[in-house]
């Protein structure tokens, strides 16, 4: 017990760090979490560098860069075929808005729908009762105006006001 306590800002760093460091795989960018993360990790290695002199630095800086390895492709290993792959978070492969759409429902140039939201240029359209996500010509269309599909380009659904 006296370990712990002795060592427990070291343990904590260690803790939060690997935590914040795979937190900030699934975020988009390199930000503050991520960055956050490597100085606790930092701080792990410098305290037990400090108390327990530069060899036993020096291994735990070899056991965070190992951990961190671990922790990492744990981590994709389960956005990509674990538990993790099966929640919301992430988009499976081919189901982009367009691709779905153009699946179920075949739109074609002049058929018309409704807008369910401000397009600005890009918004939603009711097309019978399908919700679609489209981009206007540039122009602002406004909620529950009718709009007429001016081209489609590949999964990209062009449309005007009527």
């Amino acid at each position: 017990m006296e370990f712990i306590v002795n060592n427990l800002p070291t343990i904590l760093c260690l803790v939060i760090g690997l935590a914040l460091i795979v937190i900030e795989m699934f975020l988009p960018g390199f930000g503050f979490v991520g960055l956050s993360g490597m100085l606790l990790l930092s701080g792990a290695v410098i305290f037990t560098w400090i108390n327990y002199g530069a060899m036993v630095g020096s291994l735990m800086m070899i056991a965070v860069l190992i951990l961190v390895v671990i922790c990492l492709a744990v981590s994709l290993r389960s956005a990509s075929k674990g538990k993790l792959s099966r929640s919301r978070v992430f988009m499976k492969e081919g189901t982009t808005t367009g691709e779905t759409v153009k699946a179920e429902i075949p739109l074609q140039v002049g058929d018309t729908g409704v807008a369910e939201t401000l397009l600005r240029p890009a918004g939603i359209v009711l097309f019978g009762d399908r919700r679609v996500s489209v981009v206007s010509e540039g122009q602002f269309i406004d909620k529950g105006k009718t709009v007429r599909v001016s081209r489609v380009e590949g999964t990209r659904i062009v449309v005007e006001e009527c």
